[in-house]
């Protein structure tokens, strides 16, 4: 598996001829990146939470993928009111290929940018190859991760969020990832977007290095083997 990252929550995952898309939010970074949907090929559409900057994209992405299958929350997938849809929700599964992804609990707020319900906010946990890839979207510490690999299986890499003020910063992040999660790597989403969210690069660095746990912070673009 393959995934590029495309700013905030927003990662394009490539594997066996599939390709899903995160919570998009590439627009606002898209000279960066640049990334082109139409240009592109979406099979899924899988969203963590109803806040703006997880779904700003959606609507974009399903005018020109029409045959794409959202995933997400029931609230979230009524929300788009889109033909084709997984409604999961806590510890479901959905099965492709021989990919499995299951709904994890976070710990975030979810409303939509109109102040509507947006359910709760989730985690994904993708099993491949005998491998897990935990997908955190936005969450604080929360006892739940301390489960993930007890039940899963050891996680190989963790993707989580390190900008702080809405989530986790990269101290709470990288004591989660090695006292909770118990992850071999960790990649970092959910920085440097707006300006409550910046980060000290080298200071996250750091605080993963201290704990021995190799750490990713992606430039918008870069596309990483998982």
């Amino acid at each position: 598996m393959k995934a590029k990252f495309l700013g905030q929550n927003c990662f394009l995952f490539s594997y066996n001829g599939k390709n899903i898309l995160t919570d998009p939010f590439y627009n606002i970074q898209r000279a960066a990146s640049g990334f082109d949907i139409a240009a592109q090929r979406i099979d899924y559409v899988l969203i963590t939470h109803a806040h703006g900057d997880h779904i700003a994209d959606v609507k974009e992405v399903l005018e020109h993928h029409p045959g794409a299958t959202i995933i997400g929350v029931p609230e979230i997938c009524d929300h788009f009111n889109h033909k084709n849809y997984v409604d999961l929700n806590f510890s479901g599964t959905l099965q492709i290929d021989d990919l499995k992804i299951s709904m994890v609990p976070a710990m975030h707020t979810s409303s939509f940018p109109d102040g509507s319900y947006g359910g709760v906010a989730a985690g994904y946990i993708f099993q491949l190859n005998n491998q897990n890839i935990y997908f955190a979207g936005d969450t604080g510490i929360m006892a739940d991760m301390n489960w993930f690999s007890e039940y899963y299986g050891p996680l190989a890499v963790s993707i989580l969020p390190v900008g702080g003020h809405y989530t986790m910063c990269a101290a709470k992040a990288a004591y989660a990832a090695a006292k909770m999660l118990k992850t071999k790597k960790v990649i970092a989403c959910h920085f440097d977007t707006f300006p409550p969210i910046k980060v000290d690069h080298e200071e996250a660095k750091q605080q993963f290095a201290a704990r021995n746990i190799p750490f990713v912070l992606p430039a918008l673009g870069e596309e990483i083997s998982l």
